[in-house]
């Protein structure tokens, strides 16, 4: 039974989107107004007690009959907010054409905190998988929930990146980047060789496409190379074993992003390993004229902050602040545990601290860009963030102008981010929808039956 705590909880406004519970709201309709909560109609109890061997197809028969009538009002209900990503797809392509327009759609109005779509989303024709998958028109007592939306929306994202929705896009999915913990794996494990998850990395290298991991952890150089086998450990002893079909080519299409945006590594066949590439070979322009006192001042400042929230939640003996070179954060000592609202306290803390930082001094720092985000565990502060590392990977993969590669520009709509960490504060994932199409995933199992769709989409 769901607590009246953790209703509460998810309720807050930093936990949620704007755009799922406003679908939910949509859905909510039809459910109250046209689904039969088991009260079936006068003739039934006279039906049972005359032929009791009649009533189980007129049981069925009728559920039948109320399911279908809720498919068809949700279908159209999905479908019209299909029409309206549309809409809002079309304007923006106006207003980005057109410097002195400045068109608002419809959905914006309605949803404010709407970011881009790179692609037409087939909301109807996912719907209806889901559907199949989930018997959401077939419940009565619980109406679609926050996760049937999300899953809905993770599969029209998958259909329109794989072609399946032929007549909207032209879309060719090039490259695919995860989160690490909860995504690829469990929260502070690795990745196994017998994980089912490295299983469809491989069919992913094989099928051509640059497959990359953008994670938070950040391990700079040679040491960090390291630290990533360890974390990836499953997926590159496969790489180098004997057995492997794959080519040379296309086991270096795996990239590993640490620290949001801050280390890049590429696998190297020679090497049998992750080789550490220097910052002057793939950093975008922007991020290369970032003054290093900037960063320093601003990783101070969001260290002695911490240390304040520490001694203000009387943390001192429990947890340990860790400042490295591009990010800084506080994590519980072995044995100990943060609690769930301690970090959430912080995390939006350490994001009001941040604004203000950049607000003072907007002159010089606006040009920065920092993330704060809650780990599960641990509260951090990135200096980058994952929409520069997916935007990375896309430019340094196509930044050798004099050969002509087919997959080059590598566009948002050709690039898909799968993660755990899509809420609009405190979560990591969320700044690469600015680069990127997007999965919201729950846990690696997700992740699995969400990279089967789209392998059996593709081929």
């Amino acid at each position: 039974m769901t607590s009246r705590y953790r209703v509460e909880y998810a309720l807050k406004s930093h936990r949620r989107d704007e755009f799922i519970e406003w679908i939910k709201g949509l859905l909510a309709c039809p459910f109250v107004l046209h689904a039969d909560v088991e009260h079936f109609d006068s003739q039934f109890p006279q039906l049972y007690n005359e032929n009791p061997d009649d009533s189980d197809i007129y049981f069925k028969n009728h559920e039948n009959v109320v399911a279908q009538d809720c498919q068809k009002r949700y279908l159209e209900i999905f479908k019209d907010v299909e029409n309206l990503i549309e809409h809002t797809i079309l304007i923006d392509e106006i207003n980005d054409k057109d410097v002195f327009q400045n068109s608002t759609s419809r959905l914006r109005k309605l949803v404010p905190s709407l970011g881009r779509f790179f692609t037409p989303l087939p909301l109807s024709e996912a719907f209806l998988i889901e559907d199949e998958r989930r018997a959401i028109s077939k419940r009565r007592m619980v109406s679609p929930s926050f996760n049937d939306v999300r899953m809905i929306l993770n599969t029209a994202q998958i259909l329109a990146l794989t072609k399946i929705y032929k007549d909207r896009t032209k879309t060719n999915l090039k490259l695919i980047t995860f989160d690490g913990d909860v995504t690829l794996y469990e929260d502070g494990k690795s990745l196994e060789k017998q994980s089912e998850v490295v299983k469809r990395l491989i069919q992913l290298l094989k099928m051509g496409l640059f497959v990359g991991v953008v994670t938070a952890a950040g391990y700079p150089k040679q040491s960090g190379a390291e630290k990533y086998y360890e974390r990836l450990k499953g997926l590159i002893d496969y790489l180098n074993s004997t057995h492997c079909e794959l080519t040379k080519s296309q086991k270096e299409n795996l990239l590993v992003m640490g620290a949001e945006s801050n280390y890049l590594f590429r696998y190297n066949s020679e090497m049998k390993g992750l080789k550490y590439l220097e910052n002057s070979e793939w950093l975008l322009p922007q991020v290369k004229t970032w003054d290093i006192r900037k960063i320093e001042f601003i990783m101070s400042s969001i260290y002695k902050h911490l240390i304040h929230l520490r001694n203000k939640f009387n943390l001192e003996d429990s947890t340990s602040i860790i400042k490295k070179e591009r990010s800084v954060g506080i994590i519980p000592n072995p044995g100990c545990q943060i609690l769930r609202e301690t970090l959430e306290e912080m995390v939006l803390s350490c994001s009001n601290k941040l604004s203000l930082i950049l607000k003072v001094d907007s002159k010089n720092l606006d040009s920065v860009k920092v993330c704060a985000f809650n780990g599960g565990s641990d509260v951090w502060v990135d200096i980058g963030d994952k929409a520069l590392g997916v935007e990375s990977l896309q430019k340094f993969l196509c930044q050798n102008e004099s050969e002509e590669l087919e997959y080059c520009p590598i566009k948002k709509s050709e690039s898909l981010h799968i993660g755990d960490q899509f809420a609009s504060l405190g979560a990591n994932d969320f700044k690469a929808r600015l680069s990127a199409c997007t999965v919201w995933i729950a846990n690696p199992i997700e992740t699995v039956a969400i990279l089967d769709d789209l392998i059996n989409f593709m081929t």
